[in-house]
């Protein structure tokens, strides 16, 4: 089975992901005013680690691959909306 992830760009995939943040936290913004540089966590969104489980479940149903709450490079993975953009696209599965 070949996956064509490619045909999908990183600004497309990341207002996906804006958007599957926004829906599943249920926060009082749009998806396109998610800042991609700004911190997901504290500041920015203002998210706290119960929203990154959250998130976690969300993202691992949708692209198929888990996100684990003790992989050390979490602080790097959620520092924003661009950074885990960048690691979905190099793991997800669909």
């Amino acid at each position: 089975m070949s996956e064509n992830f490619a045909s999908v760009s990183f600004d497309d995939l990341m207002s996906e992901v804006a958007a599957l943040i926004v829906e599943a936290l249920n926060l009082d913004v749009q998806p396109q005013d998610v800042k991609p540089d700004d911190p997901l966590y504290g500041e920015g969104l203002g998210l706290d680690s119960i929203d990154m489980l959250e998130i976690s479940l969300v993202i691992s149903k949708h692209y198929g691959f888990q996100l684990r709450s003790d992989n050390e490079n979490n602080d790097k993975i959620y520092a924003s909306l661009r950074a885990l953009t960048t690691h979905i696209a190099s793991q997800r599965t669909k």
